[in-house]
């Protein structure tokens, strides 16, 4: 997938996470139902080992790319100051082909496949270049904390 500088969308209006839990850089396409985002492998990152992102790093990418799609609804005001909760409630099925290695840049996309308020299902799946690293089939739920 070929990156155009101008249609970057800041992560940052989507997802309440910040370094060093950040991991996911930009997204590239966001409607309702599906999420594209790029993520760039770095030697510090946490979750870096042996100069690969280990399967936990992977598995918080996906969960970061596809909260995305329940999230924006909670971002829609940049300038809010609004605060979520959400994690994993379930990982349905998880396939792992490959780790990819610092200074790759990884894509992952994910589908929304169903949604009841502020639960989804979602089907993810990751690429380094054309080679799918992971594919999952993942529950989300999120939702605002209230101050």
């Amino acid at each position: 997938m070929e990156i155009k500088e101008d249609q970057l969308i800041n992560i940052h209006n989507f997802l309440p996470h910040r370094e060093p839990m950040l991991m996911a850089d930009y997204i590239l396409e966001l409607t309702k139902e599906k999420v594209v985002t790029s993520f760039e492998i770095k030697e510090d990152n946490v979750f870096v080992h042996n100069n690969e992102l280990a399967e936990a790093g992977l598995i918080e990418n996906l969960a970061q790319t596809c909260s995305s799609i329940l999230g924006q609804s909670f971002f829609e005001n940049p300038e809010a100051d609004t605060k979520v909760i959400g994690f994993i409630t379930n990982i349905k099925k998880i396939e792992l082909f490959g780790l990819p290695k610092t200074g790759d840049k990884i894509i992952s996309k994910a589908s929304l496949i169903s949604q009841y308020e502020n639960v989804c299902h979602i089907f993810c799946e990751t690429f380094n270049h054309d080679e799918l690293l992971i594919r999952a089939e993942i529950n989300l739920f999120i939702q605002e904390v209230k101050s």
